[in-house]
């Protein structure tokens, strides 16, 4: 009898499609890091802004994300493998340069709460909700082609280690290098978007084979029977424990600058941090797909939490940069495993038909709102208890979260449905 076949051989068969995936979430996130990894560095130092001002161009940006998740998930649902919202997205990632250089800078010099609104609306639009249709366009893809969407998300972070390597160097010489890094970056995600239209019939057939078995169930009747669904809920109860990461990282790199008297020293040193974990990362996120199908979803996600309550707590009683450093790097294993064992754990307990819109409505749109609702209370208390008093708190909203998850999130899967692409 023949066995099945090895990863290796299944991407030795792999069509075209796959590494242009790959290659278009590596962009992406080159095009992210060069305008998001450094932004409250850039904030604090170049604009003066307080960490409560700048909490609140994070949590504009998470509200236009908020809004447009459940938007962006629903039209991706119905486009299925068509390529549409992508071009949009494609588009506002090519000016981003121009946009932070000769709209933003100016706009913050004017006032502090418009040039932030102006950071959050692109920011929303491009990258927070963006970045969900490209997650979901591909995963869905991979679940028709059998490639395992964790695998070409690999790209994804070494596209964002690739940057923050010298993000860091860039911004002390001149922060519109980095803008402009992003805008060229835009520019290839669309070339290799382009080539992924013009794809042989495999496209097609895999459209038109996706198209007959489960386009026709995905509906807005389909979607607000979720609201009646309890694990829906138990969801939605982990990602607001889980969402707390997002808050986190936001102003760690101030954090971890104050840490240095030079705070040039401090930056740059934060790149190489940053660069480091995120290659870790990269190395995580290969592997993710076989934890997750060996331990199962749900575990994948508890796991998870356990790590993220270890690395937020812990940040926040270690004082020296080499231990803050360690403690990072807890970040590699821990956002791999969550987004991976989240899309396996709602195509295989929902309907795979609404993947997109159940993504962007329970992860990132839940998401948005805990870092709308938190990022501006947070830098509060960054200003007025310290961060590591902060990340104490946050780490016990993620300790009790996880452990509702533990007894809420289910084992049990959809009768047809696995969690195991390959």
């Amino acid at each position: 009898m023949t066995g099945k076949p090895s990863f290796f051989a299944v991407m030795r068969n792999m069509g075209k499609e796959f590494y242009l995936l790959s290659l278009m979430l590596y962009f992406f996130f080159i095009s992210w890091a060069g305008c998001y990894s450094l932004l409250a560095v850039w904030l604090k130092e170049f604009f003066k802004l307080s960490g409560s001002e700048i909490g609140f161009a994070y949590a504009v940006f998470s509200v236009t994300a908020l809004c447009l998740s459940p938007v962006y998930g629903m039209i991706q649902d119905k486009l299925i493998l068509r390529r549409h919202l992508l071009t949009v997205i494609g588009v506002l990632l090519c000016l981003c340069g121009p946009y932070y250089i000769f709209v933003v800078e100016p706009l913050l010099r004017m006032n502090v709460l418009v040039g932030g609104v102006a950071i959050g609306l692109y920011m929303g639009f491009a990258f927070n909700a963006g970045i969900g249709a490209l997650e979901s366009y591909t995963e869905r893809f991979g679940r028709v082609a059998g490639f395992e969407f964790g695998h070409a998300r690999t790209s994804g972070a070494l596209g964002w280690a690739s940057a923050v390597a010298i993000t860091g160097i860039l911004i002390n010489i001149d922060p519109h290098y980095n803008f402009i890094i992003s805008s060229v970056a835009g520019v290839i995600f669309l070339i290799l978007l382009a080539l992924l239209n013009t794809a042989n019939d495999y496209s097609k057939k895999m459209l038109e084979n996706y198209e007959s078995n489960d386009q026709k169930k995905a509906s807005f009747s389909e979607l607000g029977n979720l609201a009646k669904h309890g694990g829906f809920w138990a969801v939605i109860i982990y990602v607001v424990g889980s969402s707390i990461y997002g808050v986190y990282d936001q102003q760690f790199q101030v954090f971890f600058v104050s840490k240095f008297e030079d705070a040039a020293e401090g930056t740059r040193m934060y790149g190489f941090l940053n660069s480091s974990q995120v290659f870790l990362e990269a190395a995580c996120t290969f592997a993710a797909p076989f934890v997750v199908n060996k331990i199962g979803a749900k575990n994948g996600l508890l796991l998870a939490g356990t790590i993220m309550f270890i690395r937020i707590g812990g940040s926040g009683l270690v004082e020296s940069p080499l231990a803050i450093s360690a403690i990072k790097l807890l970040h590699a294993p821990e956002v791999p495993l969550v987004i991976v064992s989240f899309f396996k754990y709602i195509t295989t307990r929902f309907n795979p038909a609404l993947s997109s819109t159940i993504y962007l409505v329970a992860f990132i749109m839940v998401g948005q709102i805990i870092s709308a609702a938190l990022s501006p209370i947070a830098g509060y208390f960054y200003d007025s208890m310290g961060f590591g008093n902060t990340y104490l708190m946050m780490s016990g909203l993620v300790l009790v979260t996880t452990i509702l998850s533990f007894f809420l999130l289910s084992n049990k899967t959809l009768e047809g449905t696995s969690e195991s692409n390959i």
